[in-house]
């Protein structure tokens, strides 16, 4: 059974930094690549950053270039999401999934993580 479980969200103030957490199973993560997506309130799920799958190469959205980080632990079966100089608009539920420009295991979204920025 494919599993994704995303934490390390919180409410954090303008400016600040969070690292997210995507533990998975069921499948081979060092044979996907992975990614992040973002749900903010009345809006689509949104694509934030990809991680080819030995960790080469990555590609962010506009609005997230320069403040976050994705990576990945193969031996973990772990990836992650620095977030840094954080601002309100990136206020949503974070989920991972496998893909690099696509979530391929669109069956399997997990529960999310929710990222508040807030004064």
């Amino acid at each position: 059974q494919v599993r994704f479980v995303e934490s390390g969200g919180g409410l954090v103030q303008p400016g600040g930094s969070l690292r997210l957490s995507c533990t998975t199973s069921g499948f081979i993560f060092s044979q996907w690549a992975m990614s992040w997506y973002r749900q903010a309130p009345g809006k689509e799920r949104e694509l934030v950053a990809a991680i080819s799958s030995a960790g080469v190469n990555t590609n962010y959205a506009d609005s997230v270039k320069g403040r976050f980080t994705i990576s990945r632990d193969n031996a973990a079966n772990t990836v992650y999401l620095g977030m840094n100089s954080l601002k309100h608009d990136d206020t949503a539920v974070y989920y991972c999934n496998a893909g690099f420009t696509r979530a391929t295991m669109p069956t399997y979204w997990g529960q999310g993580t929710q990222v508040t920025v807030s004064l």
